[in-house]
Parts: structure tokens; sequence; C-alpha cells
């Protein structure tokens, strides 16, 4: 059966993602599904390709796709549902999270998935919305800024009516998420709990070690004096941990 040159186009960043992810047992399942286990058995090269990570095993793969597509056009929603399903397909609807191998998948409910990507250049900054953490702000900027960074804050842009949704879009879209424990900022907290579970890294700050909640301290958190040389040492550290983590893929997201 004729596969038209679309259908093939939509295939390639399934194929991706079947090449990052698959193992023999996703192989045979996705030829159960599709009843088209024969071509995948068939096959002389995509089972050995995988077992011995030949530089050949994309190209297997590519070929055994487009056969299943090639028996049956029907077969691409079968494809399509079963990778989305157990792996992320870089979709705006469905965010994934990785940790030890093991993907998450889960559908928001309270706020609503942004249509813009991550940016792997975004440092959001989570602290309290008072005039005292100005000048900290400005540190993280200025970190940002000297790795080829920016930093944004939920309380300059205004996307959203609901503020928690620009909150949300804010880590969604980004790679490194400041948080400022300083004065034990509720919101704070609930922000960096959303930064975590969107897989982002997470630089905890803060004026006094014992802001730091109890479940957070066995990260490694920045202390800094609120003033001029603490503020200079804090964008220091900040420099050198951003450039660290600038180099890393973006969490998640989603994402």
């Amino acid at each position: 059966m004729y596969v038209a040159a679309e259908l093939r186009k939509k295939l390639l960043p399934l194929k991706d993602v079947a090449v990052a992810n698959f193992t023999k047992e996703n192989w045979l399942e996705l030829g159960t599904i599709t009843n088209c286990l024969d071509i995948i058995q068939g096959h002389d090269r995509l089972l050995r390709s995988l077992y011995f990570n030949d530089e050949d095993y994309a190209g297997c793969s590519i070929e055994v796709l487009i056969a299943i597509l090639e028996r049956e056009n029907e077969n691409f929603g079968f494809i399509e549902d079963y990778i989305a399903q157990r792996f992320d397909t870089g979709g705006t609807n469905i965010s994934s999270i990785q940790s030890n191998g093991t993907k998450v998948y889960f559908q928001p409910t309270v706020f609503k998935v942004p249509d813009d990507k991550p940016d792997a250049k975004l440092v959001s900054v989570m602290m309290p919305f008072t005039g005292n953490f100005d000048a900290v702000y400005q540190s993280i900027e200025q970190a940002a800024t000297q790795v080829g960074l920016f930093a944004e804050r939920a309380d300059n842009i205004w996307k959203e009516s609901a503020l928690i949704q620009d909150i949300f879009g804010l880590i969604f879209r980004s790679n490194i998420v400041v948080c400022d424990f300083s004065g034990k900022n509720p919101n704070v907290f609930y922000e960096a709990g959303i930064a975590h579970t969107l897989g982002k890294h997470v630089i905890p700050i803060t004026q006094s070690p014992d802001d730091i909640p109890f479940d957070l301290r066995h990260h490694r958190y920045i202390h800094y004096l609120n003033n001029a040389e603490g503020r200079e040492k804090l964008k220091v550290s900040l420099r050198d941990r951003m450039n660290t983590l600038s180099g890393s893929a973006v969490g998640n997201c989603l994402w």
C-alpha cells in the first residue's frame, strides 16, 4: 500500500522517539497491536541492531515503521497512540518528566499548558513580590546575562488573567528556576514544587538557612546576605551554577 509523503513526514518524529526509547518489548508490543508482528520479527537487523547498539539501528527502525504503514495506513494512529502513552512526543497538551529511566505523563487540570516551548536560555525567578527583593533580582539577572541567559520573574509579565497561570507558564518555559526561600514565603514553596514536578533545574537561595523547608534541605542551596557585598557574592555563585546547568537539556518538560 502506498504511504503518502505527508504521512511519512509525520512518522519521522515518532521514529526519533522510538529510536531513543524503544526496547525489544516495545517493538514486539507495537507489532502485536498493529497486527505486524511478522514484520518486526522478520526484519533481519532491527532487534539485533537494537541489542548491539549498532549504527544502522535508526535506519532499521524507519524501515520497519514504513513497512507497518505500507500494510495499513491506519496503523499510523496505533503507532502514534502507543508512543504518546509511553514516551514524550513533545506535544503541548501532555507533559512528561524523566527520572531513572521512568517517564511520568500527566494532564494538568488546574493549569493550562502553554503553547510556547521551553527555552534553554530562560531562567525564571520565584521570590516574594516586594521591593526588598528588587536588588536581589538584579543580581540574578546579571548572573544570567554573564553566561548568555536571561531572567524573568512573574510580576514582570502579564499574559493570562490569573497570575498563577503566568507563573506556571514561566516555570514551564524555563530551563533553570531560581527560588528564593527567604522569609518562608508559601507561594515560593508552591512554585518550587511545580518546578520540581516539571523536572526543571532548581537553584534554591536564601538569606537564612532556617527558611529552607525541611523536605528540601538535602538539596544544595546558596546562602547570601542582602547587602552590596552579599549580593555580589550571590551573583558569582549563581553565575557559576547557571553556567554548569545551562549545558543541560531543558527539564521536561514537556513537555
